[in-house]
């Protein structure tokens, strides 16, 4: 699959997940009959930002961790099957020993009772003051809690639902939710066919009065919460009621109240905002291109060839130094080679299909890769095609694996569900050896026997002095400048982003997301290729380089954003925390750097191709 079908499918797929009765694919409808068994399944419980507070961790529990005492299945527990995506994005789906049946009602049902020791409700009582939250899956659906938007005024389903309560009066001594009052949302057309639209959960803290007997009364007027003490052993009892509900909601828009955008007005306002920024650099760009390039162009290719030789001045002085080979023009190509490996597609009602189809096509498009490099490689003047076809290879993935694996190993000794399993690393190992890597060679190798891209001037034996440049034109000044409107264009997507990897939030505007990107995109590109011109004026033509740092300059903005986003909305207590969310913002930041800078040098490679190949050499 080319690089343009993959793109095309993606744009395709993130325009339309806007439609109301757009069915998000990953999952077939299945029908129940009445009396039959709804399964229940239990995931890992994530940190969530409750209302007018800060995220307050990163860890990730599994819902069957010994020291939260959960009641169990009778038959045992059983891990279920899940997608490479879905692990690496923290899944742990068990079963549980919640029995729903279709249309039947049921009331304070007891699963068990529970003894938890001194030390196992302090880590409980910790745990709810993270504002952990409980996740289940029901056909598919995530359990919820009913919220309202406080801007627009929408009804919506808030995914997971609250461990304890830490608010007002409980939050220096946390009470524990121990009783769920469950409305299930169910739709059918021929009354004999019943299919799941809705999961509803409304968490309770009640206390028992006796030792024997569980208390379901949420109806009670002050009922006793339950609060668990870290000097004794805690008994107390988990209890369920279910409540069948029939709903005008078809299977197919069922996700429509999850899937809530918050403030629409603000990604409008951002995507208007972007477009204007694009449209006024590409405004920039045709002028310099169409009438002072074009006035310089027409001048030098003027000059009667009988006169007397004249002084070149401008970016036609450095005509035979822009092509020069740069610094290390291997690790250029392997940078540049490597994004075209970087393209994914997100379905909610498929768990974890993100990552997996990032996955797959950082394996399949290993060959892309390659290609690629290899063809930069040898344009810009490399020789040593061994090494760059094995740096290619392994440098990127190597990076990027001891940095995820040295992370793993800070929720391993934290005692995180998110850590991700030895079988899993040891799955990622081989796709990279066995497949992506193999494919990245051969790619690199067809490359090399396509040979370079032809430039259209020669490079001097001698290089030109370079004077020294204007102040804005400086390396680090260059990329912080030219990172600005970039980030500008997509700094409140990113707001949106962030909250939905760290918070836990669906993230549901792929429509605003891919216009943002191709907006960014071209953004980055004129900016390059604004920069580019400005340094060749300037008698710079050690181009390459900073053109691919000017294209990622947006990554210093994201990351200083990062550390503002922490100030504002994260409050991170723990170091392993803190060390995760630097470690998740670093990531963040490289895939950028590596994408923006990618785009800058090859939208600057093409102009300077362009411009240089439009003017008489003599």
């Amino acid at each position: 699959m080319g690089r343009r079908l993959a793109a095309t499918t993606l744009l395709l797929g993130a325009l339309c997940s806007s439609a109301s009765a757009f069915y998000l694919p990953g999952a077939a409808p299945k029908d129940y009959a009445l009396g039959d068994q709804v399964p229940v399944y239990v995931n890992a419980l994530t940190p969530v930002i409750a209302a007018n507070a800060k995220l307050k961790s990163m860890m990730n529990y599994d819902y069957y961790n010994p020291q939260f005492h959960f009641c169990t299945p009778d038959d045992g527990v059983k891990r279920q099957s899940e997608s490479l995506g879905s692990i690496l994005f923290g899944d742990r789906i068990f079963n549980s020993p919640y029995k729903l049946y279709m249309g039947k009602n049921s009331t304070c049902t007891t699963l068990c009772k529970a003894a938890v020791p001194p030390a196992d409700a302090k880590f409980i009582n910790e745990r709810i003051l993270e504002d952990q939250a409980i996740n289940w899956l029901v056909d598919g659906l995530p359990a919820s809690e009913l919220k309202q938007d406080p801007k627009s005024g929408d009804i919506f389903y808030d995914m997971g639902f609250n461990l304890g309560n830490d608010d007002d009066e409980y939050a220096e001594k946390p009470i524990l939710n121990n009783h769920y009052d469950i409305k299930m949302e169910y739709h059918t057309k021929d009354e004999k066919n019943f299919r799941v639209v809705g999961v509803l959960v409304w968490p309770f803290s009640l206390a028992s009065q006796s030792s024997d007997k569980p208390n379901c009364d949420t109806m009670a007027a002050n009922p006793p919460p339950l609060y668990l003490s870290e000097s004794k052993t805690n008994e107390f009892f988990y209890t369920y009621t279910v409540t069948w509900s029939r709903s005008d909601t078809p299977w197919a828009t069922r996700w429509d109240n999850y899937l809530h955008i918050f403030d629409p007005k603000i990604h409008w306002f951002s995507l208007v905002n972007s477009i204007v920024i694009v449209v006024f650099l590409c405004v920039m760009v045709s002028m310099i291109l169409l009438r002072t390039v074009s006035r310089d162009i027409s001048r030098y290719n003027a000059i009667d060839l009988s006169e007397d030789i004249q002084e070149d001045y401008g970016w036609k002085l450095v005509h035979g130094e822009v092509f020069r080979q740069p610094w290390n023009p291997g690790l250029l190509a392997v940078l540049s080679g490597n994004v075209f490996a970087l393209l994914g597609f997100l379905s909610p009602s498929n768990r974890g299909s993100l990552a997996t189809v990032m996955m797959i096509c950082w394996t399949f498009f290993g060959f892309v890769s390659g290609y690629i490099s290899s063809r930069v490689y040898l344009s810009l003047g490399g020789t040593d095609k061994r090494n760059a076809a094995f740096f290619t290879a392994t440098l990127l993935p190597t990076f990027v694996f001891v940095v995820v694996f040295l992370l793993d190993l800070f929720l391993v000794f934290a005692g995180s569900s998110g850590a991700v399993p030895f079988g899993t690393m040891l799955i990622i190992v081989i796709l990279w050896f066995g497949i992506n890597a193999p494919l990245t060679v051969i790619g690199f190798f067809v490359g090399a026997r396509h040979g370079p891209v032809s430039n259209p001037v020669s490079v001097n034996q001698i290089p030109r002095q370079i004077p020294p440049p204007p102040k804005y034109l400086r390396p680090w000044a260059a990329t912080l400048i030219g990172g600005i409107l970039p980030f500008g264009a997509a700094f409140v997507e990113l707001y949106f982003v962030l909250s939905s990897l760290f918070a836990s939030r669906a993230y549901y505007a792929f429509g605003f997301l891919a216009l943002t990107a191709g907006v960014v995109a071209l953004t980055t590109a004129t900016v390059s290729i604004l920069f580019t011109y400005f340094m060749l004026c300037a008698e710079e033509y050690r181009w390459q380089w900073r053109s691919f740092f000017v294209g990622g300059g947006s990554s210093a903005w994201i990351l200083l954003y990062g550390l503002f986003y922490w100030a504002s909305r994260l409050s991170l207590d723990s170091m392993t925390s803190a060390i995760l969310y630097m470690g998740y913002l670093f990531l963040i930041a490289l895939l950028n750097f590596l994408v923006t800078g990618t785009i800058g040098f090859l939208a600057s490679y093409w102009a300077v191709r362009r411009l240089y190949s439009a003017i008489r050499i003599d």
